[in-house]
């Protein structure tokens, strides 16, 4: 996953609410849209982020046994660094990069 995308910012921008509109002409399909994207997102993250984790795991786990372990530390410090999901969706959404259909106006 290409998530290294210095376009998105990280922090909260103040959005036209007539762009999410435009394209499906209705804010709430948008807004579920994106929605469903982030969660996506969200997902592919997730699971990236444990696969590299579980690298790090061990099978006997001790109180007495558990380290601190610098590049477990510097995954996740990426991982919180990185832009949320939400942000992510949004920009994909506005910049064409989704693909999406309502089978109830678009009967194929």
């Amino acid at each position: 996953m290409n998530t290294n995308k210095p376009a998105i910012p990280n922090t909260t921008v103040t959005r036209n609410v007539n762009d999410l509109d435009q394209k499906t002409e209705n804010i709430y399909e948008s807004l579920v849209i994106i929605s469903k994207r982030a969660n996506q997102i969200s997902n592919n993250m997730k699971e990236e982020l444990h696969g590299k984790l579980a690298e790090f795991a061990s099978s006997n786990d001790n109180l007495e046994e558990i380290f601190e372990n610098r590049e477990q530390i510097e995954i996740s410090k990426h991982y919180e660094r990185m832009p949320k999901p939400s942000l992510i969706a949004i920009d994909e959404f506005l910049n064409d990069k989704v693909y999406y259909r309502n089978p109830a106006k678009d009967p194929q």
